[in-house]
């Protein structure tokens, strides 16, 4: 059973991404009398210079624990009832957290875009999440909340339009300014080094199912190359999150019980415009991402850096969905955020998620989650309020 010392703790608060976790409860959450928080890390010392430099009170606790000390993390679980995470890459180091929570009855958020471990971790801690309360919420940034919430919405938009939802859903981004983070280019590269190691973990990477189990639904399409989309009128490039968001919608699907049906098709690609110039700028982007693929070398982001604030207030991105009926009709949604992806939006969509749960859905079962199968309208409504993000219809 969860303690109620602490509603959330924020473990990783002194890398680049936790400290903006940490920075944004600070600045929305001190003297909201109800919720207590604290702030962990590996260095006592470094989490008491996060606090002071991000205006937290002086008082903010701080909780030493380290992934390599699975007794310090069973520590930092027994104060709280939910944990925030973002210390990754999680293959590496968020198995023992998963399975502490799990264990406890206590509430887990991450930013993993790693689903072949999340995979393994459903299929080892599933059942102990239920039997003990836990919800397990993986993929509260980025990847992969605006594409599983847009497809939601789309689906919505398509109940009202064509009164049931569709099979066919295509996800497009339209405009993105920002940049992915270190910690998901140090994912890649433990993903690549895993499948290096273990070739059995190959198909899993592939298959759009992973993360579904026990249910394989039908041939998806497979987006890794330049093509023109007819429905859009534009030419499209393979878009690099779209092997995780892909494997969340389907799971999304699955658990809340197929509203898209068991044929349900998605897939996701950049859009870069019509004619022959968007044929071009296609061309152009798959070949600079083939340059310097994102977590292919070592030369890439590293964990705990970032972007300036600056350069993380002025980024945003512009996501299409696009439901279509048999008869060819559209039935269209679109998220926005107002901060660049993988830092300033991520920050805000993670913490609101875990006060989500805590406080406008408490009645979500137990068991391992996504954040809109979870929490749908709600979450919608919260980071519309909270976190820079707009629903709306495109007609």
């Amino acid at each position: 059973m969860y303690s109620s010392k602490f509603d959330i703790v924020v473990y990783g608060a002194s890398g680049f991404t936790g400290q903006l976790v940490a920075e944004y409860l600070a600045a929305h959450y001190t003297g909201d009398a109800n919720l207590k928080w604290a702030m962990a890390g590996r260095s006592k010392d470094k989490l008491a210079t996060v606090r002071d430099a991000i205006g937290a009170p002086a008082d903010t606790p701080l909780i030493v624990a380290d992934a390599s000390d699975p007794a310090s993390l069973k520590a930092m679980v027994a104060q709280t009832k939910s944990v925030i995470t973002t210390v990754g890459p999680y293959q590496l180091y968020g198995s023992d957290l998963v399975a502490a929570c799990a264990a406890a009855g206590v509430d887990y958020f991450d930013l993993s875009g790693e689903p072949v471990w999340m995979r393994q971790m459903i299929d080892a801690h599933e059942a102990t999440a239920k039997s003990t309360g836990a919800r397990i919420v993986f993929s509260c940034g980025f990847d992969s909340i605006p594409f599983e919430l847009g497809v939601f919405c789309a689906q919505e938009e398509a109940k009202k339009v064509f009164g049931a939802p569709v099979n066919r859903v295509k996800g497009r981004v339209r405009a993105m300014k920002g940049t992915f983070s270190g910690g998901t280019a140090a994912s890649a590269r433990a993903s690549f080094a895993a499948a290096a190691k273990d070739l059995s973990l190959v198909a899993m990477f592939q298959n759009h199912f992973v993360l579904t189990p026990g249910f394989e639904g039908p041939k998806q399409p497979r987006a890794n190359k330049p093509a023109l989309d007819e429905d859009m009128g534009q030419w499209t490039t393979p878009f690099v999150m779209a092997s995780i968001n892909t494997r969340n919608v389907h799971r999304s699907n699955m658990l809340m019980n197929f509203p898209y049906g068991k044929d349900f098709v998605y897939d996701e690609m950049v859009l870069t415009g019509a004619g022959e110039q968007g044929e071009a700028n296609a061309k152009r982007v798959v070949a600079a991402v083939n340059a310097e693929r994102i977590g292919a070398s070592s030369d890439g982001p590293k964990p705990g850096e970032g972007p300036s604030k600056a350069e993380r207030e002025n980024g945003m991105y512009d996501l299409l969905f696009v439901a279509i009926a048999p008869d060819g009709k559209q039935a269209r949604a679109v998220v926005k955020g107002d901060r660049d992806p993988g830092y300033g939006s991520t920050s805000k969509m993670i913490s609101e998620c875990a006060i989500c749960l805590l406080r406008d859905t408490p009645d979500v079962a137990a068991g391992f989650w996504t954040p809109g199968a979870a929490m749908g309208h709600k979450l919608i409504k919260r980071l519309a309020d909270h976190a820079g993000l707009t629903f709306s219809v495109e007609k």
